[in-house]
């Protein structure tokens, strides 16, 4: 069976539908210098880095394939609830990373994505989702029907109630990004450990209807100085977690 990337996996089709295949050279740019390692593997050699190597930056055409994954990662309804900021500037993420209690691969990584939720669903927003799935699909009576149900179950709901679900939303591009990343063979570090508010206003998102989620670093292991590297991964066992009923 040959070898797919992980974006080729994540922009499979079913076959029963006419939809053209992508040009074969965006996708080679989009998905750059990909290993024949397993998704397992991948798994098993990525970590959350602690110490990362400023002296080397992730380049773009990885950077790019992460975004996209993240892009076409699922979640709920296909409202895609959440933006994400790439920041490169160092002051901005110097300012982060104070809010981070100067958690350190924020400013040696090359790159820091924040993933920010909608502070709410609203009329507007679940119609711009409506009106993609329209132009992309037709307009089909389903599809007013269905986001027409969205609206009337999600819009009278407590904010905090309809944050917390975008959020979630987040996360599971979150794990999306992170399986890209180690794919890429980038190292990342998933935070929570930050103060949202403040990162709100450093990056404007009050004003833009968004929260920050959690952020994710991206960049090179530094062999040297990162005390976690040499470490076993530790998991627990498969008859722990997992319970099978039959």
């Amino acid at each position: 069976m040959a070898k797919k990337s992980l974006l080729d996996r994540l922009l499979g089709r079913n076959g029963k539908e006419n939809i053209a295949p992508a040009p074969a050279a965006p996708k080679d740019n989009r998905i750059p210098n990909m290993t024949n390692k397993t998704l397992l593997e991948q798994l098993d050699w990525r970590y959350a880095t602690k110490k990362m190597d400023p002296a080397k930056a992730v380049p773009q055409e990885k950077v790019d394939a992460i975004v996209e994954a993240i892009r076409m990662a699922p979640t709920s309804s296909g409202t895609q609830p959440f933006e994400l900021f790439v920041v490169t500037n160092p002051d901005v993420r110097s300012q982060i990373c104070k809010a981070a209690g100067d958690q350190t691969p924020i400013t040696e990584g090359s790159h820091l994505l924040v993933f920010a939720a909608w502070d709410n669903y609203t009329n507007a927003r679940i119609d711009e989702v409506a009106d993609l799935n329209v132009k992309a699909r037709g307009d089909l009576p389903l599809i007013g029907q269905y986001y027409g149900n969205l609206k009337a179950n999600y819009v009278p709901r407590d904010a905090e109630v309809n944050y917390a679900h975008a959020a979630r939303q987040a996360y599971i591009a979150l794990g999306v990004g992170l399986v890209a990343a180690a794919e890429q063979e980038v190292d990342s570090t998933p935070m929570e450990g930050f103060d949202p508010a403040t990162v709100d206003k450093i990056l404007g998102l009050k004003e833009r209807g968004l929260r920050s989620v959690v952020l994710l670093p991206l960049g090179y292991r530094d062999p040297t100085g990162d005390w976690l590297l040499q470490m076993a991964k530790v998991r627990k066992s498969r008859e722990t977690m997992v319970t099978l009923v039959n």
